[in-house]
């Protein structure tokens, strides 16, 4: 039989395309004298055809790409796609920010430092968003002189 028709059977008894399978050159007498599919069986059993394998994707340049990635490289201005407000949404950025800030108030509300009154007072002027930080919450705060040493 000749060694195309082989090869057109091997990858219909597998179930793969003919590019992967592999006949063996130095045993193409065994191939001729091979008449049946049982016979072609017989032969990918004594290794005369033999079935490659499959070619994949390698992920090693994504998974070197995310590990730079992880150490915060690869992340400049070039790389960016989306608005500012698109990778870091405005809502993000307010919570993050009131959480901060509202948290600064209470601490020094626990601390003593300011009364429940002045508490109150600054809870509401943060949340109008007129206060932007930490340092110019409290500087905000020393400048009325209603903190208490």
């Amino acid at each position: 039989m000749r060694a195309e028709t082989v090869k057109r059977i091997v990858s219909d008894l597998k179930g793969v395309g003919t590019s992967r399978v592999y006949i063996d050159t130095n045993k193409l007498d065994k191939i001729d004298e091979a008449a049946t599919r049982s016979d072609i069986l017989a032969l990918i059993e004594q290794d005369v055809v033999k079935i490659k394998q499959k070619k994949g994707i390698s992920n090693g340049r994504l998974k070197k790409r995310i590990k730079q990635l992880s150490k915060d490289r690869r992340r400049g201005p070039g790389s960016l796609r989306g608005t500012r407000n698109a990778r870091y949404k405005r809502k993000e950025r307010w919570i993050d920010t009131i959480r901060a800030l509202r948290d600064e108030l209470r601490k020094l509300k626990k601390d003593g430092k300011i009364d429940p009154a002045v508490y109150r007072k600054y809870y509401r002027i943060i949340k109008s968003g007129s206060i932007k930080s930490r340092a110019q919450l409290v500087s905000h705060i020393k400048s009325a002189g209603l903190l208490k040493e």
